[in-house]
């Protein structure tokens, strides 16, 4: 217990990083040794003042919180300890200690992560949930973010499965973040895992989640983004797993969507084009021992190209001009051609409804009348 207690010390001290406590502790023998090194020796090992007061007043009362929360699911993982994921240790800046709740042993097994935009259109959406239940048949463990959208997707499409996932927070694992993840949470747990490096009682901080994201990349073999946008969050984790060495992969979509730009911009940076779950299990084989079978699911190259039209908030929603029923209608239209009966389906409303307001969307210009369906017009 002294032991976890020096590690838990380590990751809050203030201003000093995972990276520089590590190179630190090839120099010592012990956590040990820095916790109880005297403030001038930590002055020279580049302490702040800040880090060496806290070292300096009992810093066991901010273990408390830590230590209270431990039980028979939820556990310390540090970076000695052999449960600590091997492929996470070869980052630049591994977490010192991971907080884990559910089954330890998953964070070994090979992990793909799915990320997306948190405003996903429906079909982007869908094939989140396609490819997670897919590649999670086929022995890979679904990692991502428990965010809005595409990550709860991912989440879903495993758990629908009955295989693991494992959710990557931005804050101690005692919040649930977004709140109406909450169920989301606790079944991830009970069927994988939820991790965080952020201590017990830590709340939402902006700058947390790109931390997390690093997370997402360094425990994975790849990466796939289905959906994004240009400045997305989820490309930010795409470049960190190319930094770390690890596959990208992307989905491509209409050209007329907002959300497939940054999937195109990935593309044409060097990740993998990929249109069925097996183009990821082809490629990622060979570095992990799991199921190769092929799975094709109900993924196909065609439904793949499809992004229906539920557009993000930084984009060019339409809100606002539209009432409630014409505005359900739009956002369930793809950029490519969508049959009025999947446009029923979606939006579950009676087909006098749907005929009606697709004959005003496309008089006002929203959308336009192609053999077969409708298809959404990009809006300028």
């Amino acid at each position: 217990m002294d032991d976890l207690k020096n590690w838990l010390i380590l990751n809050r001290i203030p201003g000093f990083g995972s990276r520089k406590i590590l190179q630190l502790l090839t120099h010592v023998e012990e956590p040990a040794q820095i916790v109880n090194a005297p403030g001038g020796q930590l002055k020279q090992w580049g302490f702040s003042a800040k880090a060496i007061d806290f070292l300096g007043h009992d810093p066991e009362q901010a273990l408390v919180d830590d230590l209270d929360w431990l039980g028979d699911d939820k556990h310390i993982v540090t970076f000695e300890q052999p449960q600590y994921p091997s492929l996470l240790r070869e980052i630049t800046d591994p977490p010192l200690l991971l907080y884990v709740q559910g089954n330890v042993s998953v964070l070994n097994s090979p992990q793909l992560a799915i990320v997306g935009s948190r405003n996903p259109t429906a079909q982007g959406k869908n094939n989140a949930e396609e490819f997670a239940s897919a590649l999670s048949q086929s022995g890979m463990v679904v990692t991502s973010g428990m965010a809005l959208g595409i990550d709860a997707a991912a989440h879903e499409g495993a758990l629908k499965s009955h295989q693991p996932t494992i959710a990557i927070m931005g804050t101690g694992l005692d919040r649930v973040y977004p709140a109406r993840h909450r169920d989301l949470a606790h079944r991830i747990s009970e069927q994988g895992a939820l991790v965080s490096e952020f201590a017990i009682g830590t709340g939402v901080k902006p700058g947390h989640f790109p931390k997390r994201n690093r997370i997402i990349s360094g425990l994975s073999l790849g990466v796939l983004v289905v959906e994004a946008a240009i400045k997305s969050g989820s490309l930010i984790t795409a470049k960190l797993a190319m930094d770390q060495g690890r596959e990208v992969f992307a989905i491509p979509g209409s050209i007329h969507n907002p959300l497939a730009r940054g999937c195109h911009l990935l593309i044409r940076d060097g990740a993998k084009l990929v249109e069925t779950a097996n183009d990821v299990v082809e490629e990622l084989s060979a570095m992990a021992l799991f199921n190769t079978k092929k799975v094709e699911g109900k993924q196909s190259s065609e439904n793949n190209h499809k992004n229906s039209a539920s557009l993000s908030k930084t984009g060019t929603h339409l809100a606002g001009n539209l009432d409630n029923e014409q505005q359900a209608i739009l956002d369930v239209i793809d950029f490519s051609t969508t049959p009025v009966d999947v446009i029923v389906e979606r939006s579950r409303l009676s087909v006098e409804v749907v005929s009606g307001t697709l004959l005003i969307l496309e008089l006002e210009g929203y959308i336009a009348s192609e053999q077969g369906g409708y298809s959404k017009i990009t809006q300028t």
